[in-house]
């Protein structure tokens, strides 16, 4: 048994391994779909992304081309931690979440509504094109998608809360208004997601952006 100690070794047979698996299962992923898909299934060792990422027509282009010069909020600290800065700054991008801020929490306490939520609205209106990331929190998800029906655009939408309370549902009218608007979008149907699904997703994104697939490339 071949032992692997190199960090970009050990991605590439992860990788392998990912894609022999899905051929075990008959799983053929469309290829404008399989890097993001393996990405978030290299992170969560879970197979059932395969099925359950939803992408609307064109969103990987459109969200890669979107990191040039662009920028990527964030719903939480965990999520923005995960990116890697190094690729997006080769494309220019910046990252950035409000969740720590402290009108925002303010807010948040006097509306009585979560910090996500209130985050998100100050990113569609500083950044009206960024790409916006939710991994945790679904009234942010919702949110976003009333700010979508009445007007908001931006570059993409990754929609991959986590949990229980409207989660389904947060991703079931997500993926309605985007379809309906033309607001590229990535969303993880059901009720699996989390922060670092979220970043799993913005990972692969900026390295088909920037050329990055191949690990060699990010050292």
């Amino acid at each position: 048994m071949r032992e692997f100690t190199k960090p970009a070794d050990i991605e590439r047979e992860s990788m392998a391994i990912i894609e022999r698996t899905l051929l075990e299962r008959g799983v053929v992923l469309p290829s404008a779909h399989a890097a993001v898909v393996k990405r978030v299934i290299h992170t969560t060792a879970d197979f059932d992304y395969a099925e359950t990422l939803y992408f609307t027509e064109d969103a990987v282009r459109r969200g890669a081309a979107a990191l040039h010069g662009g920028v990527v909020v964030t719903d939480t600290n965990m999520a923005l931690a995960g990116v890697n800065r190094r690729a997006l700054e080769t494309l220019g991008c910046r990252a950035l979440c409000y969740m720590a801020d402290a009108e925002v929490a303010s807010l948040a306490r006097a509306r009585g509504v979560t910090r996500a939520l209130v985050s998100m609205e100050r990113a569609l209106a500083e950044h009206p094109g960024a790409v916006l990331a939710i991994g945790n929190a679904p009234t942010a998800l919702l949110a976003l998608a009333d700010a979508i029906e009445a007007g908001a655009r931006p570059a993409l939408v990754i929609g991959v809360p986590v949990g229980f309370v409207n989660v389904t549902e947060s991703k079931e009218r997500a993926r309605a208004v985007c379809t309906a608007s033309g607001v590229p979008a990535i969303l993880a149907m059901g009720r699996k997601g989390g922060s670092t699904v979220a970043a799993a997703i913005c990972n692969a994104l900026a390295y088909t952006a920037a050329g990055m697939l191949d690990p060699a490339a990010r050292l």
